[in-house]
């Protein structure tokens, strides 16, 4: 990596925040794919130490958190029987939580669909959190217990309960997506939420752009993860490049901006900086 120039990484974190896969990426900037495959983790650390410090304190009131899934090394029902059980192989789900507001979403985790992650994730939350906060999920259970551990009293939570028809079986074929939408309930579950802010709406809207701008939450590819660590640095990159670089079309600045934690639109070659700076600093020590 000491041979890769900065305007090559930048060529390279370019290709890979606007969806392109690994070998794609290596092909369209004329580097080798192991070249590739060791920045990823690199500035997929850096990106996501820099945001662990920097989210504190924020001003988001309104918070939606949902969760999206996909896999790693193969689909669920694939895993190797020596392998079935171990996190990193088969279905990995991503939570994700994003400031309704804003736009920025200042908190992530990649693990099980469980309490344990479910608890994890929203107490990494509630720690960057400066005020009392409107949170709405989903209807999964595992909210119920996750929310009232991480926040206690102090929070407006509801659900937002989809209802669904079931979907209609052709075949053999099966479908990925739950039947046609019929109706919502919302469920006030701690504190005094507002009724017109209970929604889900940004969250859902949020994992489209998580699939469309990264390779590996593609469905029917084979660009899926093969390793765990490198799913999980591909999300901290692609949340650096969303809430620090990409100007959101509907606040015409980034979401950052946008929450006070930075003063102007980042470029990709700050982003690579990250690395550098983390490069010095662990020479120093």
């Amino acid at each position: 990596m000491n041979k890769l120039n900065k305007q090559k990484r930048v060529q390279i974190i370019k290709a890979l925040v606007e969806g392109n896969s690994l070998r794609a990426t290596a092909r369209m900037c004329d580097v080798a794919f192991n070249t590739v495959l060791k920045l990823l983790p690199e500035i997929g650390k850096a990106c996501a130490d820099y945001q662990d410090r920097t989210f504190h304190n924020l001003p988001c009131k309104r918070i939606q958190c949902d969760e999206i899934w996909s896999f790693c090394y193969a689909k669920e029902k694939n895993v190797p029987e020596e392998m079935r059980g171990k996190f990193g192989f088969g279905d990995i789900w991503t939570f994700t939580a994003i400031c309704a507001d804003t736009k920025l979403v200042p908190s992530w985790l990649v693990g099980k669909r469980d309490a344990g992650h479910a608890l994890e994730f929203v107490s990494d939350l509630a720690r960057r959190l400066a005020n009392r906060a409107q949170v709405t999920t989903d209807g999964h259970r595992m909210y119920l217990e996750a929310v009232e551990g991480a926040f206690g009293s102090e929070v407006d939570f509801a659900q937002l309960i989809k209802l669904y028809n079931e979907p209609v079986a052709e075949g053999n074929e099966r479908k990925y997506s739950p039947g046609e939408c019929c109706g919502t309930r919302k469920s006030k579950v701690t504190g005094d939420p507002d009724p017109k802010h209970i929604s889900t709406s940004y969250v859902e809207r949020q994992n489209l752009t998580m699939r469309m701008s990264m390779r590996r939450f593609t469905r029917l590819t084979n660009g899926f993860s093969k390793k765990i660590q490198n799913h999980s640095y591909a999300v901290a990159l692609h949340y650096m490049y969303y809430n620090f670089c990409r100007i959101h079309k509907t606040l015409r600045v980034t979401p950052a901006m946008e929450a006070g934690v930075t003063d102007h639109v980042w470029e990709i070659e700050e982003i690579v900086a990250l690395l550098e700076t983390k490069a010095d600093e662990e020479k120093a020590a």
